[in-house]
């Protein structure tokens, strides 16, 4: 890096938006969305319909620290015997972004947040994402509120959808509440400091455990991805950290599954025509088998997802810091989820990482589209209205959907290996461990762990699959294209 020149994050920075650029997707809000945004005077109101005011609710919202667009609160409460019911409030996007406006249409050009190593580019302006669409602590906001009673088995004994305007008693953390909820650590201040807002979270973990095994009893998958995130200093691009799953985020992840199956059935139930997030069989099922074979398990010749739980749940008390690499190469095997039209009353196809048949994203709208467009369905449905999008648009945007998340994950694939060749740049000819992430007629792809870094195998592929671990050197390092080559090191 030459003294006076750009940082890394600003050189990420710039990548990041070209790759945008090169990927289809629109990097910056055109003038009319900014003017839209401009001339809203504040938060959406309640709008004379029915709404329900449940502010005095223990409403909290558990992100990421750095989280500013919260799309959900969620809150507990007993039940008679071992009853727990649990709502998670939405934050009401079309209260504020109406359908074929120009932030809409923005939304609609890109499906979805762009999550890259040094910039986020939002799916709506950030004076909505973060502020006036957002459930931020302190703050009343409009919600659509997914309420779902729970046995002590955790199964879904009645649930109901409705509008309600919701105040956030606390913005808490994943890491914090996780350790708090471990033993580890303090609860956080903010929760310790909201009356019986404690009490209340342990509930929702209750809860959480509950569904959490039914779920696992019915085949869904635990699997234990690393992710990488960059860590900044002034600027320097300092190390690529491994983030891992916690206590507190599967309690979030088991409450939005919940909330988006009960908010699939019930636009079946009103007769709606509906997007559901969709993972298909396994095409690669064949060598998720060798895998298991490779370590002492056998699976069934067809796909299985209770099978493979079975088998991913005895590898991870048996090598639990091997787990996620495993989990790893099944993530891979299993191949990407896409979204599909779901007509009422036809069987859906379901989602077989998760072991649900009604499964519709619908918790996140400040953050995805499919999530804008469920919400719209909702609130057509709770107030008698026919679908605002009629079965060839919706089978369009399904299409749509797809295509430009696929677009997104891209670009964030190659600012981070960008971000790894940036911080690998002065180790060529160092080697590493890793573990083989792809293997096709395209070429073959090793993640290393230290720093948990994407890159070819440009030599010594011959051989090997997803699954395979595997000691490479590095061959050389090209930031501006993302590009990371490696040698298999004998």
């Amino acid at each position: 890096m030459r003294p006076n020149g750009p940082s890394a994050r600003e050189r990420l920075q710039t990548i990041a938006h070209r790759v945008m650029i090169e990927r289809g997707l629109e990097p910056d809000f055109s003038p009319a969305a900014v003017a839209q945004v401009a001339r809203l005077a504040g938060p959406a109101s309640a709008d004379g319909k029915e709404v329900r005011d449940l502010r005095s609710l223990l409403w909290c919202s558990i992100d990421n620290d750095d989280s500013r667009d919260l799309d959900q609160l969620t809150v507990g409460a007993a039940l008679a015997g071992d009853g727990i019911r649990i709502q998670v409030a939405i934050a009401d996007v079309d209260a504020l972004v109406a359908a074929g406006t120009p932030v809409d249409q923005h939304a609609q050009a890109n499906t979805t947040s762009v999550y890259t190593a040094a910039r986020i580019f939002p799916m709506l302006p950030e004076r909505l994402s973060t502020d006036l669409t957002s459930l931020n602590g302190g703050e009343d906001r409009l919600a659509v509120v997914v309420s779902m009673d729970l046995d002590g088995d955790g199964h879904v004994t009645g649930s109901e959808v409705f509008r309600a305007l919701v105040h956030n008693q606390a913005k808490l953390a994943y890491d914090s509440v996780a350790a708090w909820l471990e033993g580890q650590a303090e609860i956080p201040a903010a929760a310790g400091a909201v009356p019986g807002l404690a009490e209340n979270l342990r509930l929702q973990d209750k809860a959480a455990q509950c569904l959490r095994a039914r779920r696992f009893e019915q085949g869904a998958l635990g699997l234990e991805t690393i992710e990488a995130r960059p860590v900044f200093e002034d600027g320097h691009l300092l190390d690529l950290q491994a983030q891992e799953k916690n206590r507190a985020k599967e309690l979030i992840e088991d409450f939005m599954i919940a909330a988006n199956g009960v908010t699939a059935a019930f636009l079946d139930r009103k007769g709606f025509a509906s997007l559901r997030r969709v993972v298909r069989i396994p095409k690669r099922w064949s060598r998720i088998v060798e895998i298991a074979r490779a370590l002492g398990s056998e699976l069934p010749a067809e796909p299985d997802s209770r099978a493979l739980e079975g088998f991913l749940d005895e590898r991870r008390k048996a090598d639990p810091e091997g787990f996620p690499e495993l989990s790893l190469s099944v993530v891979k095997l299993l191949g990407s989820g896409e979204y599909a039209v779901d007509l009422p009353g036809q069987d859906p196809p379901g989602h077989f990482g998760l072991a649900v048949r009604d499964y519709a994203h619908s918790t996140a709208p400040n953050r995805r589209f499919p999530d804008l467009i469920t919400q719209r369905l909702l609130k057509a449905a709770l107030g008698g209205a026919p679908s605002p999008y009629p079965l060839p648009q919706l089978e369009a945007l399904a299409l749509r959907c797809t295509q430009k998340e696929d677009d997104a994950n891209k670009v964030e694939r190659q600012v981070r290996k960008s971000a790894g060749a940036l911080l690998l740049s002065d180790r060529i000819g160092q080697t590493f461990d890793g573990i083989v992430t792809g293997a096709s007629d395209k070429g073959t792809w090793v993640r290393i762990f230290r720093p948990v870094a994407e890159g070819r195998l440009e030599r010594g592929a011959k051989g090997v699959d997803v699954g395979d671990r595997v000691r490479v050197r590095l061959l050389s390092t090209d930031v501006e294209r993302g590009f990371i080559d490696f040698a298999r090191a004998i």
